[in-house]
């Protein structure tokens, strides 16, 4: 069978998650897995994380009926609320907690009469202007929807724009109005993302809700000493199915844009855009063959791509290669760094494994 395979290391993901809680010990810890847990599995992840996460996220409520479908029974929040009224009664049905960001979803709401009442997360814009109440007609929302029978607890939520930056202005202008508002209404708070968790206690709040730190990808401008101890969860893993030896100014692939410097030895991987793996790619982006750090030489193609293995002495047709994470040997190459050399980030490569890349998980809980 084709080589090629997404391994999923669960021990890693709960290590990633325990650490998030370790990050803010006094906040509730909710594990956001949309977007099938970031490329990784929604439902597995879940599964891994159950006996220790007090609630789940997702974007949408399909998302969250996978969940209950897969058993697991913790609250799932919507973060993006509902996207019609008539989702409601699934809502009350499965005991989702929703987002509401949209004076039509606190009408829906007002107007809705569930067998218990839901818990909602009211989205404040504090600064991303994305979704959200206007910070200064949140307050009115909120003690609307505290006096609706149909809602039972609240929380305000809110998202950073530059949690992530080096350059902390805008982040201290967001976290100042938040917390005029929740000092205001006395409200319990939601909002520390990934690097949040990670860079800025100030906002630590009841319930904090980190997505891609989870699966071992560092979110900050610049490491710390906690990014450091993150876990890669991913591995992309491949096979070389094929060798080649070119002579000096040999061009490789699509265009021709890689020329042999000298004469050189190239593997063919199975592995290419076909399978999710990034087609922007430029020369010199990082693999690890046989443990050893390797360069893309030439546009990535459907199922295949190249590499340079020529400092590589002991290559061979299925010698391993690892697109990102960690080789047999241990050694590991950063998601984050692969995502560099993409001109893109470590979120658009994990979600962009496509099925084709089976998963296979393992650990202690797979």
């Amino acid at each position: 069978m084709r080589p090629l395979v997404a391994d999923i290391d669960l021990d890693a993901l709960r290590h990633n998650y325990q650490l998030a809680c370790r990050c803010a010990p006094q906040s509730r810890t909710v594990a956001v897995i949309k977007a099938d847990g970031y490329g990784h599995g929604a439902l597995a992840c879940a599964k891994a994380l159950e006996s220790q996460a007090p609630a789940f996220a997702v974007a949408c409520i399909e998302e969250a009926l996978t969940l209950r479908e897969g058993g697991i029974t913790q609250p799932v929040i919507l973060l993006e609320g509902i996207f019609s009224a008539d989702e409601l009664p699934l809502v009350d049905t499965h005991g989702f907690w929703i987002t509401v960001h949209s004076q039509w979803q606190v009408d829906a709401l007002l107007a809705a009469s569930p067998k218990k009442p839901i818990p909602v997360w009211l989205k404040v814009d504090s600064g991303m202007h994305r979704l959200g109440f206007a910070i200064d007609e949140a307050a009115a929302i909120w003690r609307q929807l505290s006096a609706a029978p149909s809602v039972a607890s609240l929380h305000l939520m809110s998202h950073f724009a530059s949690a992530d930056s080096l350059d902390d202005g805008y982040f201290k202008q967001q976290m100042t109005r938040l917390q005029g508002l929740a000092s205001e209404l006395s409200a319990p708070l939601c909002l520390a993302n990934s690097p949040a968790t990670l860079a800025w206690p100030v906002a630590h709040g009841d319930w904090n809700r980190p997505g891609i730190m989870l699966y071992g990808s560092d979110p900050l401008e610049e490491a710390n000493d906690i990014t450091q101890q993150l876990q890669p969860v991913m591995t992309l893993r491949s096979a070389i199915i094929a060798l080649r030896e070119l002579e000096e100014g040999e061009p490789v692939g699509y265009s021709g844009r890689w020329r042999a410097p000298r004469r050189s030895r190239i593997a063919v991987v199975a592995c290419g855009y076909g399978d999710g793996y990034d087609r922007h790619a430029r020369d010199g982006t990082p693999v690890l063959v046989n443990g050893q750090r390797c360069a893309i030489a030439g546009k990535v193609s459907m199922d295949m791509l190249t590499v340079d293995v020529t400092d590589v002495p002991d290559v061979a047709i299925g010698s391993e290669v690892v697109l990102w994470g960690r080789a047999s040997n241990g050694e590991v190459l950063s998601v984050d760094e692969v995502a560099r050399y993409c001109d893109t980030i470590s979120y658009t490569l994990l979600t962009g494994v496509l099925p084709r890349a089976p998963r296979r998980y393992y650990g202690r809980f797979a």
